[in-house]
């Protein structure tokens, strides 16, 4: 059984970073994808950045060049490092996993396209 928990969220200034942290337990590292999603207040759920088995990545283009998805096997953890933080960028981050040997990219940062979800934790970025 897939289980995902999330850490490393808070709050920050504007310009600032944060790096967000998901261990992962139960995945299948021979394919899968995961990734980071995030939801405001009243707001759907949009896809931030993923990555799959071979270690390519996607990123939103509303994350691009301040964003950074990376996956450290050996220590079987997810990061998501943010800089240049934007009050936009106010949400609850989910971790994401999904065991499947092939997914387009155009796909991959749709939340309808992921079976496993963690708790969320927040990143305020006030300006």
């Amino acid at each position: 059984r897939v289980q995902l928990v999330e850490s490393g969220g808070g709050s920050v200034q504007a310009g600032g970073s944060l790096r967000l942290s998901c261990a992962p337990s139960g995945v299948s590292y021979g394919h899968y994808y995961l990734a980071w999603f995030r939801q405001a207040p009243g707001k759907e759920r949009e896809g931030v950045a993923a990555i799959d088995s071979i270690y390519s990545t996607t990123y939103a283009d509303s994350v691009k060049g301040r964003f950074t998805i990376s996956m450290d096997v050996t220590k079987n953890t997810l990061y998501l490092l943010m800089s240049n933080l934007k009050p936009e960028d106010t949400a609850m981050y989910y971790c994401a996993a999904e065991e499947r040997v092939y997914m387009a990219w155009v796909s991959a940062l749709r939340p309808d396209k992921y079976n496993y979800w963690g708790q969320g934790t927040q990143v305020t970025v006030s300006s």
